[in-house]
């Protein structure tokens, strides 16, 4: 599942939006909507601009100003530095955008912000100084062929230039597996779109405009998991839940499960251990039988919804979860284990002991008593309160 998903980020709306985009320069449009269609790509910038400055996605930021820079390159009326232009920013341009990706996000009026910005300066001043110093020595190393191949002369770009490429998006590709994320995803598509943009130079505001596009969907798409998924865990957090129940129907079932003695865990063991702990604790709700839902509530406690399902018919697997985590060996690691594995085997007792986790559950469902989500959630609450009451580590219902 993590991997189809990880597929489509990367596939979608990228394969797409580029198809659609070629399609649409080959068709005939009508005249009447000409003007609309010239006019998409300077929103897709703008709106790009603003939510990448709303959300403080700054590497957006910058992406989408090398692509204003690029097309105001090509736009220049001379024809000598047009051509060293085309000759130097197919190089430069890839080059960047994985410089762009790799950046963490530390805003603008900051210090990484200005030295990022003194860097994108400095090769501008670089383009200036070698096109008036020796922009035709420039332009005869770029095309200097690798390969002596006679197909390789009917490539649209110079060898050099071509190996850039290639390079920039394995190394855009291999950052998306290590981070398999939406705005990852939105780069490695950023760049095929510049190219096409080099290749058909008269048509680089509309690729572009499908660059920015993509980014700007990608900052909603993230946006989106920030809001309704638990960074910590990796379950959907309680304002999915709330969404969810809005249209679960008119039968189901809600647990509210809570860590047991989780504060002594965090004051003996840090919050380190106690971060790592409920971890543990959602991977084992993450595979909860029965058509359960698992959502993280808040601090240590966790839901797990059954819809369309009544109490007896949730109660098993709620005991079967119970049980499972309560059986899963967690071990805390020694405060002196090396960050590094070391290259001899150190005694299975150094530095390491098992801590024993359990879980208390309480659930409910809907009934003629409890008949919003809100009387449920109170009612397994309240059955929660019960179970940590009776000894914790159980199941009860009301």
């Amino acid at each position: 599942m993590h991997l189809f998903r990880s597929l489509l980020l990367l596939l979608v709306p990228g394969v797409f939006f580029h198809v659609a985009l070629y399609l649409s320069l080959r068709v005939s449009v009508p005249e009447a909507w000409q003007g609309l269609i010239s006019l998409l790509p300077y929103l897709t910038v703008a709106a790009g601009l603003f939510l990448g400055w709303r959300f403080n996605r700054t590497r957006v930021l910058w992406i989408i100003t090398l692509l204003i820079l690029v097309e105001r390159g090509l736009a220049q009326e001379t024809p000598s530095g047009r051509e060293f232009f085309m000759s130097v920013a197919p190089l430069l341009v890839p080059l960047n955008l994985v410089l762009f990706s790799w950046w963490s996000e530390r805003g603008l009026i900051t210090r990484h912000g200005l030295l990022r910005l003194a860097i994108l300066l400095l090769q501008i001043g670089a383009f200036v100084w070698l096109y008036f110093c020796c922009a035709e020595d420039v332009m005869i190393l770029l095309a200097r062929p690798l390969l002596t191949y006679s197909w390789l002369d009917r490539l649209p770009f110079p060898q050099i230039v071509l190996l850039v490429m290639i390079i920039s998006q394995l190394v855009l590709l291999a950052r998306f597996c290590y981070r398999p994320e939406a705005l990852e995803g939105s780069f490695c598509w950023v760049l095929p779109a510049v190219v096409a943009g080099f290749w058909w130079p008269e048509r680089f505001v509309y690729w572009g405009g499908v660059a920015a596009f993509l980014l700007t969907i990608a900052i909603v798409e993230s946006s989106f998991k920030m809001a309704f998924n638990d960074e910590l865990t990796g379950l959907p957090a309680r304002r999915a839940m709330n969404e969810f129940l809005l249209k679960v129907g008119r039968r189901y079932t809600i647990a509210m499960i809570d860590v047991d003695h989780f504060k002594k865990v965090n004051d003996a063991h840090g919050h380190d251990v106690g971060d790592q702990v409920l971890r543990m604790v959602a991977t084992c709700l993450r595979r909860v039988t029965g058509g359960g839902r698992a959502y993280r509530y808040g601090g240590e406690e966790f839901t797990v919804i059954f819809p369309s399902k009544e109490l007896q018919r949730a109660l098993p697997h709620l005991e079967m979860l119970r049980e499972t985590i309560a059986s899963s060996r967690f071990v805390v690691r020694g405060k002196k284990r090396p960050k590094k594995k070391p290259n001899v085997p150190v005694g299975k007792t150094s530095g390491k002991s098992q801590l024993q986790v359990t879980v208390s559950i309480g659930v409910a469902s809907r009934d003629d008593k409890n008949t919003t989500p809100e009387q449920v959630i109170k009612a397994s609450d309240q059955a929660l309160y019960e179970a940590k009451k009776g000894g914790r580590n159980r199941v009860c219902n009301v």
